[in-house]
């Protein structure tokens, strides 16, 4: 899923339209509520636009990602969205990795941020045991535990993250389970500060209704986003 392969360099349209929607979204996009942008009609402007959002993180150096989850929420048509990505990846736009949390989580992030991630590390020539330990111990590679002499690439410094992942997706789901009705107008959700994760209430409300968990309900008075029933 990680390998990149069937290059293509004669198709500098797509990428002046990339470099056009980062420069538009890194200036306005973050102050617009959720509300007013959660959804869009093309993958690669989603990208661009949450990648502009992405949370800046204390005490942790990481480039920005977008959970697959989050554009599932964003854009309503998921096959397009798989198409998108995986042309996206062929082309080397973007890079898609298997996140260790338990669930069937991807995490995508463009390819120009992982080698700045990585860019302390470059080995040439035949790879040796050695060379294999160091990436591990970098959070480049991970092992697969399937197959030991199988191995995954992966985020550096992404640990962390993830734990506050899973914990935020607990902290939303735990409290509006206790409310009345288990929802809440998404204006005002979108407000609240979260105890145990790094990541911010946007990234968190993005990924749970892509998943599934959480669904958004139009009213006249704005969306309320509500606990999916099992």
């Amino acid at each position: 899923m990680n390998k990149d392969t069937n290059s293509d360099s004669s198709k500098p349209k797509k990428r002046r339209r990339g470099e056009e929607i980062e420069a538009e979204s890194s200036s306005s996009d973050r102050t617009l509520s959720l509300e007013e942008n959660l959804t869009f009609s093309d993958t690669l402007v989603a990208l661009r636009i949450m990648r502009a959002q992405f949370p800046h993180i204390d005490k942790v150096s990481i480039r920005p990602f977008i959970l697959q989850s989050q554009l599932y929420s964003s854009v309503n048509d998921r096959t397009q969205v798989d198409r998108e990505l995986e042309s996206l990846r062929r082309e080397r736009v973007l890079r898609v990795f298997k996140l260790n949390t338990g669930q069937d989580d991807h995490a995508i992030m463009f390819l120009d941020d992982y080698l700045n991630q990585c860019s302390l590390l470059s080995i040439g020539g035949k790879v040796k045991d050695e060379h294999i330990s160091l990436l591990i111990n970098a959070g480049i590679l991970t092992r697969q535990l399937i197959d030991p002499d199988m191995y995954w690439f992966a985020i550096p410094n992404i640990g962390s993250v993830l734990k506050g992942l899973s914990q935020g997706r607990k902290e939303i789901l735990s409290f509006l389970n206790r409310r009345k009705y288990k929802e809440m107008m998404l204006a005002l959700l979108e407000k609240k500060h979260l105890r145990f994760s790094p990541l911010d209430m946007r990234f968190h409300l993005r990924d749970l209704i892509g998943s599934g968990h959480l669904k958004t309900i139009h009213t006249p008075t704005g969306l309320v986003v509500q606990i999916s029933k099992d």
